[in-house]
């Protein structure tokens, strides 16, 4: 078992320079995925279940207990959230889960590159890349989910069993809005059940695939659609985790306007809003075809520094560092022969 009680560090993509990061409720979320797992498994699948989850997220966030924070104000700050991109006076936003549900002006400030190739990040979040072709770069399989599992079963797996992924982790102060990471028509999508593992990162490297043992949505975009992005199909995961009660589709192509939810056929836009997750952490995953896009070449130096305290790379043995990235910002690009064989030189 690795040392969980170490902080974890993270890269900041505008400056580069090594963050810590603070995590909620950590002593708890260590104490639970300690060896009590096993000694006390029933005990750790009821603190897991989606009703507990939903149940700790009340408390937290709607009851007596949550209800009031002293000065929305103050409080955003001393978590770090800039309460002057918010839509609503921080005077409005009176308990735990209005700040946490908050809407930003987005875009004012979450800028868009005007690239309709590029893929942009779903969330702002803590980012990791891997790829599950077994001669990438950055092969990295059955850490965090298994893919056929992760997709619901069925076939559909397969059209990313050799590919890329991306998995995009939301801390408790984050905006809790994900948004079209492309542009494309909704060919499928699929709500499932299951647990609510926490985010938190020694969660993450103690039990065995967690995002696709969690509850979560599975949305299934075409790109190679007239207006589409142009990257092959996409597939975008939103996962629950601890304390977060549920998963809201809620597309609007423009700003918050008109909210709908997401089905087969709807056309979705890139850098939209597309749901909303319920207070706590959370988790977009995104799954890409093999050789149809090529990350930024930044996130993938930064992924492999050596020099930054991170609990997934204590665990794994090798660096896996997280980059903290914006929503809407660019993370990849389509592939071309060229942009390929660069990426496979750049990291070794």
């Amino acid at each position: 078992m690795f040392d969980s009680s170490g902080p974890h560090q993270y890269v900041d993509r505008v400056s580069r320079g090594v963050r810590n990061e603070r995590l909620f409720w950590d002593s708890a979320i260590r104490f639970l995925y300690s060896p009590v797992r096993e000694r006390a498994p029933r005990l750790f699948e009821a603190m897991t279940s989606p009703r507990m989850s939903s149940f700790l997220g009340f408390l937290n966030y709607e009851s007596f207990v949550g209800r009031r924070v002293a000065g929305g104000r103050r409080f955003m700050l001393d978590c770090g959230i800039d309460w002057t991109e918010c839509l609503d006076s921080p005077d409005d936003l009176r308990t735990l889960s209005q700040i946490f549900e908050r809407k930003i002006r987005y875009w004012e400030r979450r800028p868009m590159t005007t690239d309709q190739g590029a893929v942009v990040a779903p969330a702002d979040s803590r980012m990791v890349w891997g790829s599950l072709h077994d001669k990438a770069p950055l092969f990295i399989k059955g850490k965090f989910f298994d893919i056929e599992e992760l997709l619901g079963g069925g076939s559909t797996w397969r059209r990313f069993a050799d590919g890329d992924w991306a998995v995009f982790r939301l801390t408790p102060e984050k905006y809790h809005y994900s948004h079209a990471p492309v542009s494309g028509l909704v060919q499928d999508f699929i709500a499932l059940d299951g647990a609510c593992h926490a985010c938190n990162p020694t969660a993450v490297v103690e039990v065995v695939t967690p995002y696709s043992k969690n509850r979560r949505h599975v949305t299934l975009i075409d790109t190679d659609v007239p207006g589409g992005t142009q990257v092959g199909m996409v597939a975008m995961v939103e996962v629950a985790a601890l304390m977060i009660g549920d998963i809201v589709q809620c597309y609007s192509a423009e700003k918050y306007r008109g909210p709908q939810e997401v089905r087969p056929g709807i056309f979705l836009r890139q850098g939209s809003p597309k749901s909303r997750y319920r207070p706590g952490g959370s988790t977009d995953v995104l799954l890409f075809e093999r050789d149809r896009i090529c990350m930024s070449p930044d996130l993938l130096c930064a992924q492999q520094r050596t020099d930054v305290s991170s609990r997934l790379s204590r665990a794994f043995g090798a660096p896996l560092v997280e980059t903290e990235v914006r929503v809407r910002s660019t993370i990849a690009t389509i592939a071309t022969i060229a942009t390929i064989a660069t990426s496979a030189n750049r990291v070794p």
